[in-house]
């Protein structure tokens, strides 16, 4: 009866937090082997165990930002001064970034990584995170950008670990989309 009323089990909540756990122990392990250091972010429910975990290591400077376009101006100075970085953000936020992607990432060949946990799909309830979530792909083809979308556990230390290689080697930005197959999603309450 309470899985009818839209309540989560202690069981599945239990099953989600062991999730959580691990997919985002697996993308801070590589970024780590990848020396990204700096990583901004714009604060968001599902990588809300990997911001925390970020911050709780001292090998990274983690900070959150107030805008997406604003991470991706202080990552992409940083890489200019020898400092690799990686962007969070959600869906919703990467709507805001074709021009800073088009007018400077793209451009000036920054290998810029962004995580975007993706919303606007599988049980979603808000109709503009649909909206934004059926733009993103065709925004990142269009800027013929690298992006790849990570479903599955046993695949993502692999997505995460070549996308990085490959950004900084052809000098090019990059796109890792957290699927909530993946992360589990934002969890709706009642």
């Amino acid at each position: 009866m309470a899985a009818a009323e839209g309540k989560i089990s202690p069981k599945a909540l239990d099953e989600k937090a062991s999730h959580e756990k691990i997919w985002h122990e697996v993308v801070l392990q590589t970024l780590k082997q990848n020396d990204i250091r700096l990583v901004p972010y714009v604060p968001d429910r599902v990588l809300t165990t990997l911001i925390r975990t970020l911050h709780a290591d001292p090998f990274f400077l983690t900070f959150p930002t107030a805008r997406e376009e604003e991470a991706v101006g202080i990552v992409s100075g940083a890489w200019m001064g020898g400092v690799r970085g990686a962007v969070l953000m959600q869906t919703s936020g990467f709507a805001t970034l074709a021009n800073v992607l088009a007018s400077l990432a793209v451009p000036y060949q920054i290998p810029l990584i962004m995580l975007v946990s993706e919303r606007g799909t599988l049980g979603e309830f808000n109709y503009g995170q649909s909206l934004v979530c059926r733009t993103m792909r065709p925004v990142l083809d269009s800027l013929a950008m690298e992006h790849h979308t990570a479903t599955r556990l046993d695949e993502l230390e692999f997505i995460v670990d070549r996308s990085i290689k490959q950004a900084i080697a052809t000098q090019a930005p990059v796109a890792l989309i957290l699927s909530p197959l993946l992360t589990g999603g934002k969890v709706f309450e009642k």
